[in-house]
C-alpha cells in the first residue's frame, strides 16, 4: 500500500504542477500574442478549460490526501469517540462507493434490478462511447507535424480530454479507501478538515492588534 501510495502521491503532485504551469504559460502567451501581435491560438480557451477540469478532478483525490476538503461535523462531534470514529469510517466508505458508482453503476443496477432504467453506465462507459465515435473537440487541433507523422485527423478526439473522468474517480476511490484505513488504524480522525477556518482565525487573531 505504501509503495502504491507513494506512486499516486508523485503522480498527483507532478500532474497538478504540470497543469498549473501549462495554464499559466498558455494564458500568458495568449495575452502577449493578442495585445502585442494581434494574433493568438484559436484553441487556447478550450485548452485551458480542459486543463481546469483536469485540475479539479485531480484535486478531488489530492484534497483528501492533504486534508483540504471542508465539511460539517457539528453533529458527529457530539457523539462519543467510538461513534465519531464509526461515523468517520462510514463517511470514507460512502465516498468510495460514490466514486465507484460514478465510475460504473452497471453492477449496482444489476443488484437492484434496474438494468433498463438508466442506472447502467458511468464515466468509463461515457469515455468508451466517445472512443468509438469519431467526434473531435470544437477548437482543439493537433499540430500539423502530429497529423503527418501519426496520420490522425485534424481535431483532437473528445475521449482524450474526457479520460480524466474515470481516472479522477479511481483516484478518489483510492484516496477515500486510504483514508478509511488510516481512520481504522487511528492515524487520522476523519476524511474532512472542518476546522480549517477556526484554525486560521486562531492563528491570526492578533494580527489587527499589531
Amino acid at each position: 500500500m505504501s509503495r502504491v501510495g507513494r506512486f499516486v502521491d508523485s503522480l498527483e503532485e507532478n500532474i497538478i504542477a504540470l497543469i498549473l504551469a501549462l495554464m499559466t504559460i498558455v494564458t500568458f502567451t495568449q495575452v502577449v500574442a493578442r495585445y502585442g501581435f494581434n494574433s493568438g491560438w484559436g484553441g487556447a480557451l478550450e485548452f485551458t478549460r480542459v486543463l481546469f477540469a483536469w485540475l479539479i478532478l485531480f484535486g478531488m483525490s489530492y484534497g483528501i490526501k492533504i486534508g483540504a476538503h471542508l465539511g460539517v461535523d457539528a453533529v458527529i462531534n457530539l457523539l462519543p469517540k467510538p461513534m465519531f470514529r464509526l461515523a468517520a469510517l462510514l463517511g470514507a466508505a460512502l465516498t468510495v462507493l460514490y466514486a465507484i458508482l460514478l465510475f460504473d453503476a452497471t453492477w449496482f443496477g444489476a443488484i437492484l434490478g434496474l438494468d433498463n432504467k438508466g442506472s447502467s453506465g458511468g464515466a468509463y462507459a461515457y469515455v468508451a462511447k466517445f472512443y468509438k465515435l469519431p467526434i473531435g473537440m470544437e477548437d482543439l487541433k493537433w499540430p500539423v507535424f502530429i497529423q503527418e507523422w501519426f496520420d490522425v485527423k485534424e481535431r483532437v478526439p473528445r475521449w482524450i480530454p474526457y479520460i480524466i473522468l474515470p481516472v479522477g474517480l479511481l483516484l478518489l476511490a483510492f484516496r477515500a479507501a486510504q483514508a478509511f484505513v488510516l481512520i481504522l488504524m487511528g492515524k487520522k480522525d476523519a476524511i474532512i478538515a472542518a476546522h480549517e477556518a477556526e484554525e486560521l482565525v486562531a492563528e491570526n487573531k492578533d494580527v489587527l492588534k499589531d
